[in-house]
């Protein structure tokens, strides 16, 4: 079984938005629902869980329905930080799912996610035992060395962006997030599931990525995300 886990659960407050993020509607359209519908048409997503911001359970529930998501299974409490928010979702699925299943970790706020992206990070999943959508970091990277100077650089080939989707088998994630909270190992700030697997001592392994998976973070996310809504008319996504 293969089971997403999407996280909704952010106020979105850099957005400068009354409303959450994901929850603002574009051509009519909530961004949450945008993400969702790349889970719902992929063949091999069997459920979606979303982890939901409290207060908006009803509404996306309500979305789901009028925009036809029926592997909506369950919608989560989300938690004071991302981290909080994932470990929910992971906990709930405890007695629903079985330790070799597979569980893609996605960001709500990544609308653009591509179905040859979720195919090859469930491929790489099968084949390591966990997969972290990447791409080749074409920027180079300084170390500061004071306030106005650097002395240092990294070299960009020994460098990967890494987002979501990211996929592990729920027996190894479930255990990774008892043990990081237990030993508070990578939980704050700006920890994610791929970050707190490495400061557990495991492998990640790299999955295909697109330049199109953007997060939605700022105002001019979301003027990008309108322009590719826009340049693909034809996707079935679009609705004018």
């Amino acid at each position: 079984m293969t089971t997403a886990v999407i996280i909704a659960g952010g106020s979105g407050r850099r957005m400068g938005q009354s409303i959450p993020k994901q929850f603002i509607n574009v051509y009519d359209k909530p961004v949450i629902i945008y993400t969702l519908e790349s889970f719902q048409r992929h063949p091999q997503i069997d459920a979606i869980e979303v982890v939901c911001i409290d207060g908006w359970h009803d509404v996306l529930r309500s979305y789901a329905e009028k925009f036809g998501i029926t592997k909506l299974q369950w919608i989560v409490q989300g938690g004071e930080t991302g981290q909080e928010s994932i470990r929910n979702g992971v906990y709930f699925l405890e007695d629903k799912l079985i330790p070799n299943d597979t569980v893609i970790i996605h960001d709500g706020i990544r609308p653009l996610v591509e179905e040859e992206v979720l195919s090859d990070v469930i491929v790489k999943c099968e084949q390591y035992g966990n997969a972290v959508t990447s791409m080749p970091y074409n920027e180079q990277i300084f170390v500061i060395d004071d306030e106005i100077s650097t002395v240092k650089y990294i070299p960009r080939e020994t460098l990967r962006r890494v987002a979501t989707p990211q996929a592990y088998k729920f027996g190894k994630l479930d255990w990774a997030y008892h043990e990081a909270f237990e030993k508070k190992i990578g939980i704050y700030g700006s920890s994610y599931t791929n970050t707190m697997m490495v400061e557990l001592g495991e492998r990640l392994y790299f999955s295909a990525g697109s330049d199109k998976n953007i997060k939605l973070t700022t105002q001019d996310d979301l003027e990008l995300f309108k322009g590719y809504l826009k340049a693909g008319m034809n996707d079935e996504r679009f609705s004018k």
